[in-house]
């Protein structure tokens, strides 16, 4: 497994991330269903048998049980880990989520985070969402002061590409180590305005969700999911898009085939073609699914392959706009 360099730190992230969202389990409102915490363990120990040396997870995943899941499965190992969490996104009694960046919050949230990781400190900590407008640079400033403290190496944000006034006014205080977003076939919004201001800055980018939570996994069968999926909900999975998209990853099926590769692996080397993207965090819940996502990471798609994807992906977004379905920006 391959690594880039993450802006201007020192840390050099495997090619392929470990996304740990879903392995926080169910029983909450962004929730995947019931998780075997077991699987979840194997699952990042095999992670780490493939090379991939880096874990990205948040308190509100499975509120607060996916980063007590990490800590118990890099026990013994840290060393020869990257982590990476996330601050924000806070809950109450009644487990109901919502959003605060004032300073006592982030630095209460950090607290909590390494102690449910059983660490002494984060490799890289971010902004999850930049939803509590009004404090996000005094959010941002405690963050600097958790790094001054040694509770922290590395500051970064989280879906700050929708407003680039946030990632202004954020780089102006203290530079960030990077941008992580989502990023995907189905979700091109970073290409054009986030992706000139990485570069300028030599800020990393960590894209998430590389195969759209599923749908580019060639595998993926809406009746599968439990009630409280969290995608029954989202609008890439409603019609006329969810037809259109397993449609398009139909096709995508052929090309995946001409190197030998599934089409996660495509979606994963599509993702990773830009030199802007540092890495590529895939989730999993069982070994299997991470030893397929890590074959995404050491090859190049011809260039004949891309010319073919991009056609499939325009004529995605036409059908998609005929049929007043939901595109993102920049599709």
């Amino acid at each position: 497994m391959q690594t880039r360099q993450l802006g201007n730190t020192d840390l050099h992230l495997s090619e392929v991330g470990f996304g740990a969202w879903a392995v926080g389990g169910g029983g909450y409102a962004f929730g995947w269903g019931a998780q075997d915490d077991r699987e979840s363990i194997a699952a990042i120990h095999r992670a780490l048998e493939l090379g991939i040396n880096w874990i990205d997870t948040a308190p509100v995943y499975g509120l607060g049980h996916s980063e007590e899941v990490v800590g118990k499965a890099i026990a013994g190992r840290r060393k020869n880990v990257i982590l990476a969490t996330k601050c924000s996104m806070v809950w109450n009694e009644k487990r109901e989520i919502g959003n605060s960046l004032r300073a006592e919050s982030v630095k209460k949230e950090c607290e909590d985070s390494l102690r449910r990781l059983k660490t002494d400190v984060i490799d890289l900590y971010q902004i999850h969402w930049p939803t509590d407008n009004e404090h996000i640079e005094e959010g941002w400033r405690a963050i600097g002061e958790l790094i001054e403290a040694g509770k922290i190496r590395y500051a970064g944000v989280s879906n700050f590409q929708y407003d680039m006034q946030h990632m202004y006014k954020t780089q102006a205080i203290r530079a960030m180590a990077s941008l992580q977003g989502s990023y995907s076939m189905l979700r091109r919004y970073p290409e054009r305005e986030p992706f000139d201001f990485l570069r300028e800055h030599k800020i990393g980018f960590l894209a998430y969700s590389p195969m759209q939570a599923g749908i580019l996994t060639g595998r993926f069968d809406m009746s599968r999911l439990t009630e409280n999926d969290w995608r029954r909900k989202a609008r890439e999975y409603q019609e006329p898009n969810l037809s259109i998209n397993l449609d398009v990853v139909e096709k995508l099926k052929a090309i995946a085939a001409r190197d030998h590769k599934t089409v996660a692996q495509l979606a994963v080397a599509w993702v990773l073609r830009r030199p802007e993207v540092t890495s590529a965090i895939v989730g999993a819940r069982r070994p299997s699914q991470i030893e397929e996502t890590a074959g995404g990471a050491g090859w190049t798609i011809d260039e004949e392959d891309l010319k073919a994807i991009d056609r499939l992906l325009d004529e995605r977004r036409k059908r998609v706009e005929s049929a007043g379905g939901y595109l993102s920006p920049n599709e």
